[in-house]
This record gives structure tokens, C-alpha cells and sequence, in this order.
């Protein structure tokens, strides 16, 4: 049994968008598992945007990542052998890790999954990670009712179109914003969006603003940049704005150009009242119990629904990557190992 795993590290601090020069593939030794521990075999990577910011030397509220060592990422893996009774071989376990394809870990570290309660990768997904930062910010931060209107960016993406699908069982009115009518027509004709925009089109405000004549209640804030820009003026008294990613600032390594439009944005939330609040989903974790039982049966019954965004092999894991950040991916950004 091989005792080496290929591992994807970070050889560069990338300047803008990263890109391939900014990663090495490499093969390094694994020791024997000692007791508790098990050897895995990863079978799906999960790649999320919140990755960028652990490749920067910027402050985060994660650890960067030092040079010549891969990124941490959450993964679901085979047990290939187990010093640990809570395993044995041939049970899939989710566990966060790194980019790499196999790994020593402890058993306690490792989460068992049913696979007949959901494709094992779904943990990575609208059953993991990105499905509870749409529940958690809602249910906290967001509170959409009845009748109100919010939008999100990155509609397609792991976590908006969640959001979306949310809010809309929660009798809201949705609007998205994605890149490109391809993924606009899917959130409106598959996940139930009352409307979605494309952004690539020019004067995103103005259209923004015919759709939602009442204002907005709710801005699920995924993207900032022209998304933010264009919500912005056309949010309500009190209307609410759960803060867990820009996207479209992850790549900029200066501040944008002027005019500095902060006066005039505290004004707006100080005259309207406005609550924003930043948050990771581990903020939350005390919802874990019933964010799985609530989504697991939204998903049995079709009112919730997925797509997945497939890349094969540990190679395709820097390509996989930069394309997200890049906005190319369609659905939860993966890669099968197996």
C-alpha cells in the first residue's frame, strides 16, 4: 500500500487572480498510522471562494497558508485502514484536510457518512458547509417573511442558490443575480427564483431596480463589487444584510479607485437603518442538529435542489480553482478523485 500521497501546495503568493505558476504538485511521504488514526483516501475535494483569502499575507479570520503547503479544504474520503474501532475500511467519512490524495489522520477527527442518506459528496454541499452558511445567515441575520423581496449574487453558486430556494419556502420574494443567461434561466426554470439578472449586462442598477419597485428587504452579500453597488440604493428602512464573502474583491491587491463612497454609505445605514453583520458559518454551529434534519427533507421532496460542478483528478484541482474565482463554475465547485 503506497505511503505517499500527491499533495497540490502553494508556491507563490498570487498577484490578482492566482494562476498555475502560483501551485506545484508534489509527493510527499505519509507515516504509518499509529493508534486512533486511520489512512484515507480522498474521493472528493471541495474548493470554495473563502480559499483565496488563506493564499494572501492579508489579515483573515483564518490562518494563511505558508508557502510549499497545500490549502486547507474539506473533503469526504474512503478508509483504506483503521487503528480506531469508530471505523473500518471502506467507510466514507467527511474530514477537513487538505489538497491532496490521500492522508493520515485521527479517527476522531473523521465524521462517518451514510450514503444512503445522500451522494456522500453532498457533505461538501447543500448538506455541508454551504448549505448551513445560507441557513444560518437567513435564520439569524437575514429573517426573510412573507412578502418581502431579497436578492443575492452568485445565484447558481453553492450557497445563493440556497439562499434562494430558503427564502423562497419562506414565502419571499426572490430575485438573483448570476453570470450569464444560462445560469439565469436555471435559477428562475429550476430552483423557483421569481427573477434573475445577468450581471455581465450593462446598467445592472437600473434593471435591479425595475424588478424590485418595492425596494429590498434582505441582501444575502456573497459578491460586493457592482452587485453591492447596484443593491445598495434600493434597500429598505431596516432592511437586513448578512455579510459572508465579496468575491469580487478577493483578487484586488489595492484599494478601488474613488471617489471614497463610505460618508455616504453610514449615512445610509444610519437614515434607514440598516443591519449588516459580517459572519462565518462556524459562528453558527449549534444549528448543525436541525439545518440537516430541515434540508435533508426539503431535499427528499424536491423542494430544494443541487447541481454540482465536477472536475476529475488531483490535477484538475488548480484549474477547478481559478475558474471558480473566476466565475466559470455552475453549481458547488468539486473534484472527483476517484
Amino acid at each position: 500500500m503506497a505511503r505517499t500521497a500527491r499533495t497540490i501546495q502553494v508556491a507563490a503568493r498570487p498577484d490578482g487572480m492566482p494562476k498555475a505558476a502560483d501551485f506545484r504538485l508534489a509527493e510527499v511521504d505519509l507515516p504509518d498510522p499509529g493508534p486512533g488514526e486511520v489512512l484515507l483516501r480522498t474521493m472528493w475535494i471541495s474548493l470554495d471562494p473563502y480559499m483565496r483569502g488563506l493564499m494572501s499575507e492579508s489579515r483573515s479570520y483564518a490562518q494563511m497558508t505558508p508557502l510549499g503547503h497545500p490549502l486547507p479544504c474539506e473533503v469526504v474520503a474512503c478508509v483504506l485502514s483503521s487503528n480506531d474501532a469508530s471505523l473500518t475500511k471502506g467507510d466514507q467519512v467527511l474530514v477537513y484536510d487538505v489538497w491532496r490524495d490521500r492522508a493520515v489522520r485521527r479517527a476522531s477527527d473523521c465524521r462517518k457518512l451514510d450514503p444512503a442518506r445522500a451522494p456522500v459528496q453532498a457533505a461538501l454541499g447543500v448538506l455541508g458547509m454551504p448549505g448551513r452558511t445560507a441557513y444560518s445567515g437567513l435564520k439569524h441575520i437575514g429573517q426573510p417573511k412573507p412578502g418581502e423581496t431579497l436578492v443575492v449574487g452568485a445565484a447558481t453558486g453553492a450557497v445563493g442558490s440556497v439562499v434562494g430556494q430558503i427564502s423562497r419556502l419562506q414565502g419571499a420574494r426572490v430575485i438573483g443575480i448570476a453570470g450569464g443567461e444560462e445560469k439565469c434561466r436555471y435559477a428562475v426554470e429550476t430552483l423557483g427564483f421569481d427573477a434573475c439578472l445577468d450581471r455581465r449586462v450593462p446598467d445592472l442598477g437600473r434593471r435591479l431596480g425595475d424588478v424590485c419597485r418595492d425596494g429590498i428587504d434582505v441582501y444575502f452579500e456573497l459578491t460586493g463589487g457592482d452587485v453591492f453597488s447596484a443593491v445598495m440604493p434600493l434597500l429598505n428602512d431596516f432592511a437586513r444584510v448578512p455579510v459572508c464573502g465579496t468575491i469580487a474583491s478577493y483578487n484586488s491587491g489595492a484599494p478601488p479607485p474613488g471617489p471614497d463612497r463610505l460618508p455616504g454609505f453610514m449615512r445610509l445605514i444610519q437614515n434607514r437603518r440598516l443591519t449588516l453583520r459580517g459572519f462565518n458559518v462556524d459562528d453558527f454551529s449549534s444549528d448543525i442538529p436541525e439545518f440537516e434534519t430541515a434540508m435533508s427533507a426539503w431535499l427528499r421532496d424536491g423542494s430544494v435542489r443541487s447541481r454540482e460542478d465536477i472536475s476529475r483528478g488531483i490535477e484538475s484541482v488548480v484549474s477547478a480553482f481559478i475558474g471558480m474565482l473566476e466565475g466559470r463554475n455552475f453549481g458547488k465547485t468539486l473534484v472527483c478523485l476517484d
